[in-house]
Parts: structure tokens; C-alpha cells; sequence
């Protein structure tokens, strides 16, 4: 294979796609009409009730939902309540994390770059970065400004995110991408990654001599009159009217505290996925979207670099019929579908957000919710289809059944725990201090007659409970983690000698979770 000319077959296959959506774009704007003023008007009725049923059906506490047209947002309400319990309604003005759609900001930041001369998409990033390492030394070399935004890196899917629950920071994280192993070649498929957008955000604060957070202000929340919105947790945890973030519990949604002890992971990600906003907001940035980067008479982005944003990179792999045919550009991705293909971006942290909008009919929706399911895209696929004409299926109604029927079966496939286990070692065996690359040295102590790993800069504890011989099951301390069964397995040998642990819930389809022992409790004690 050679590694030159396999990226070239990615690019060309993307490129006839888009001409075939293109052609299939032109004839259906011949085809399809607006609706009426009066349609409008009962199709939003419509929407209303149906987005009021959809949310207490899935038992989300409280959401908000924002319709923009030409630039405006002719539709804003707030379902539901800001914390499960309460009776604090959700309003147009309340508060939510927005997850990855935050990503679209950082790669608008990078365009105005580009505008200015100061950086070019197809540049080399370590031209930028000097410190800038992938894995493999020949992908360093080749990697681009826009591969940084493309999600074709050719590390596993969510590469090494548990570094943001655990407390690293943003240099620790980037400086471990080079300890990361491909599985897959370089643009050679899609994989979604978090990471690469703190090396693109360290591009913008070199060029602007500010920190991603203050660029973000000054080039985009200030001249859209973004006044709501911010990206950190402070700001969250200050605002008024912010809603809070939930989780699931059994069987029940449950509120988190508002000083809950993982809340900061989405602000380390940062430029992946920090931004707190809301409907108003919101509706500002997308009307900046539909109108091709233009602000009033301003042209805030260049219509060519909003193009670039917009437009296919990478082919996505389906993720069930909701997703199918469709390709990710730079913090967007871009749909194909009928009668016109949608731009569009979720974001979950432990709340869910959903961003689309049709180009050709400048018609986009805002979904902000408090608890993660699959709704916010539902609502906005039904909404488009109800626009263009099209025959409403109940989404949500078929969504709520898939997403229940694949919870049931994931019950079904938690393994069962050995009638007759054998016996583990004497728990000092295991204990000592571990470590690999990625997650640095991890501490496995006894704790209650019990081994506990200590793990990252938060000294996150996973109690350990026996399974079998040297396996061991793992109980994380965040919300619903019981759903799965995650193992810790020791390595030994046959005198006893314990070599290693593997931690199966960091193994992404290579050895990230695999950490060699570099000394026993017994030496500790000796220091």
C-alpha cells in the first residue's frame, strides 16, 4: 500500500459524492416551495406539541428549542424544568452546555486565520507547532491544519478522552497524542477525537496572542452579540439561569450537585466541547452559518472559508439509519438528504445538544437539553421533513423504541459473574504503583479489605471487586457507570509475580489501557 496515494482515493471518492449531492441539490430546488406564511404558523403549532410530548416521553427534566428562518429566530420556548425535581421552568434565556458543537467555533477561529493570511489549511501542522507528534513519524510529517478538524487522524474513536475526566490538563493531553497508536491508516477513515482540537486551538492563540477562551470572545461571542454565552466553568457555575446536569440512576434521571467533582472535564476539552449558551445565543450563531459568515453589512468570515467548513472531508461511517450517507467537514457534518442535504452537529456532556440547518432554505433548528438522549436530533430530522412537505413520522416514538430495545439488550449482554471463581491472590500481591504512556502511573492500594486503583491528577478511586482468579471487576465513580461491566485484569506469572494490569474500559482497540508495574508496595514502603 502505498501511504501517498491511499489519502488521494479517500479525497477523489469524496469529491464525486458531493458532485452527485450537488446535482441532486439543483434538481430539488426546482421541485420544492416554501411553505406559506399560514403553514408556518400551524406547522410551528404542530412542532410545539409534538416537542412537548417527545421530551416528557423520554424523561428529559427540561430542554429549549429555537427555529431561525432567514437569520431570525421566529421560534424560542424552554420545556420543562432546569433540575429534575425543581419547578424552575426552562426558558429561551437558561443556560446549557453545548458540548461538541463548541468544535464549529474553533474551526471558524482557524478560517478567520486563513483569512488573514496567517495560517493555510493544507499547511503542515508541525510548521505551527514545533512540538506537534503523532505516533508514527511519517503521518507528524504530513499531518495538515484542516486534518487537525477532519476526524480522520487514524487513532481509535475517542482516543485516550478519559484523560479529560481525570483532571490532566490541555498540555499533558496533547503531548500524549504521540503515545496514542494508529488503528486505522492516515484519512484513510473516520474516527471522532477530542484531542486534536486543543493542537488547533494552540494554533489560534499563537496567531492571536490570546487564550482560546478570550480569541473565542473577541472574534466571535462579542460582534454576534453572544452576550449570554462563555467557556468556562465559572461562568456555568455562576449564571442565574443555567440549568443543571443530570444523569441516569437505575431507572431514575437524577440531578447531579451543582459542585459535582467531574463537571470541569468538558472546560479541560475546551476548545472539543466548553462552551455554555443558549436559545438567543445560539440563533446568532446559526444565522452567522446561514448567511455564509456575514454579520449585518460585516463580512466576519470569508464566504470561500465558510465553504471550507461546510463542505465534506471525511466519509462517515452510518451509525444506524439516523445517520446514514453522511461526511464529516471541519466542526460540522454534512448530511445528505431529501429534497436537500442538511449541516448539522450534536454535543453530549451530561447534557445534549443538537445544531442543524439547510443551506437552501435558510431554515435551522437549536435543540438544548439536560440530559443525554437521542431526541435533540430527532426533533430537528422531523422538523426539516415537516418543512419540506414530506409525510411526519413519528421520530421520536421510533427513536424511544430503539434506544429502549438497546438498553434491554445491553442488560442482556452484561456477563455473569463465574458460580465457582477461583480464588485470587493474597491482595498484597497486587498492590505497587503501575504506569504506560498515556495515563502516566496509576497507584493500586487496599482499601476496606478491598483493591483500589488511584488513577490522574483528580486521584479518581475504582474500587475493584473479585471476579475470577486475577480478574477483577471495576466500579468507577461516575454516573450510571454500572450500566456496563468493566474488568481490571492483573498479569502474572506462574510463581505469583504480578507484571501488570489492564484496565479494560481505557483499551481502545490497542493497548492504552495495558500498565506495566514499576514497583511493589513493598518497595514503597522501603522509600
Amino acid at each position: 500500500m502505498n501511504p501517498v496515494t491511499e489519502p488521494m482515493k479517500t479525497i477523489f471518492a469524496i469529491l464525486m459524492v458531493v458532485l452527485v449531492l450537488e446535482a441532486g441539490t439543483a434538481l430539488a430546488q426546482e421541485k420544492v416551495a416554501q411553505p406559506t406564511a399560514s403553514k408556518l404558523k400551524a406547522m410551528l403549532a404542530d412542532f410545539d406539541k409534538y416537542a412537548a410530548k417527545a421530551r416528557a416521553d423520554w424523561r428529559i427534566p427540561g430542554m429549549a428549542v429555537g427555529i431561525v428562518k432567514d437569520g431570525k429566530l421566529i421560534f424560542g420556548k424552554g420545556y420543562g424544568v432546569k433540575t429534575q425535581g425543581g419547578n424552575d421552568p426552562v426558558t429561551e434565556n437558561t443556560l446549557f452546555q453545548i458540548g461538541s458543537t463548541s468544535k464549529a467555533f474553533t474551526s471558524t477561529l482557524a478560517a478567520m486565520l486563513v483569512d488573514e493570511g496567517k495560517v493555510k489549511w493544507e499547511d503542515k501542522v508541525v510548521d505551527h507547532v514545533a512540538d506537534f507528534r503523532m505516533h508514527d513519524p511519517w503521518v507528524t510529517r504530513e499531518f495538515q491544519v484542516m486534518d487537525l478538524m477532519a476526524q480522520r487522524s487514524g487513532m481509535p474513536a475517542y482516543a485516550a478522552d478519559t484523560l479529560f475526566v481525570l483532571g490532566f490538563d490541555r498540555g499533558y493531553i496533547k503531548r500524549a497524542i504521540r503515545h496514542i497508536k494508529p488503528v486505522s491508516s492516515f484519512r484513510g477513515s473516520f474516527a471522532y477525537v477530542n484531542n486534536l482540537w486543543l493542537v488547533a486551538a494552540g494554533i489560534v492563540e499563537r496567531y492571536t496572542g490570546k487564550t482560546w477562551e478570550q480569541a473565542l470572545k473577541e472574534r466571535i461571542f462579542d460582534p454576534l452579540g453572544m452576550t449570554h454565552s462563555s467557556a468556562d466553568m465559572q461562568s456555568f457555575l455562576n449564571a442565574g439561569d443555567v440549568s443543571s446536569v443530570h444523569a441516569a440512576e437505575g431507572e431514575k434521571v437524577v440531578a447531579l450537585p451543582k459542585n459535582w467533582e467531574f463537571l470541569e472535564w468538558s472546560y479541560i476539552a475546551g476548545p472539543a466541547g466548553a462552551i455554555n449558551s443558549n436559545i438567543k445565543d445560539m440563533a446568532k450563531w446559526l444565522a452567522l452559518q446561514m448567511n455564509n459568515g456575514r454579520v449585518g453589512e460585516k463580512q466576519l468570515v470569508s464566504e470561500e472559508s465558510m465553504q471550507m467548513l461546510h463542505s465534506p472531508k471525511t466519509i462517515a461511517n452510518p451509525i444506524g439509519d439516523l445517520h446514514k450517507n453522511q461526511f464529516y467537514c471541519l466542526g460540522w457534518i454534512y448530511k445528505e438528504h431529501s429534497p436537500y442535504p442538511i449541516i448539522w452537529h450534536n454535543g453530549g456532556t451530561q447534557m445534549k445538544t443538537m445544531l442543524a440547518y439547510i443551506p437552501e432554505q435558510k431554515i435551522g433548528v437549536i435543540v438544548l437539553s439536560n440530559y443525554v438522549t437521542n431526541l435533540p436530533e430527532l426533533l430537528a430530522f422531523r422538523f426539516f421533513d415537516q418543512y419540506a412537505g414530506k409525510p411526519s413520522k413519528d421520530l421520536s416514538a421510533e427513536g424511544l423504541a430503539e434506544w429502549k430495545k438497546k438498553q434491554k439488550q445491553e442488560k442482556a449482554k452484561k456477563p455473569v459473574p463465574p458460580k465457582n471463581p477461583l480464588a485470587a491472590m493474597p491482595l498484597e500481591n497486587y498492590a505497587g504503583v503501575y504506569a504506560n504512556d498515556v495515563y502516566g502511573r496509576i497507584s493500586v492500594s487496599i482499601v476496606g479489605g478491598k483493591l483500589a486503583v488511584v488513577i490522574g491528577p483528580k486521584k479518581v478511586k475504582i474500587i475493584l471487586s473479585h471476579w475470577d482468579r486475577d480478574v477483577f471487576e471495576a466500579h468507577w465513580p461516575m454516573p450510571d457507570s454500572d450500566m456496563e461491566t468493566n474488568f481490571a485484569s492483573f498479569q502474572a506469572s506462574p510463581e505469583g509475580r504480578v507484571t501488570g494490569i489492564t484496565l479494560d474500559s481505557l483499551n481502545q482497540g490497542d493497548d492504552m489501557g495495558v500498565f506495566s508495574r514499576v514497583e511493589t508496595a513493598t518497595d514503597g514502603a522501603k522509600k
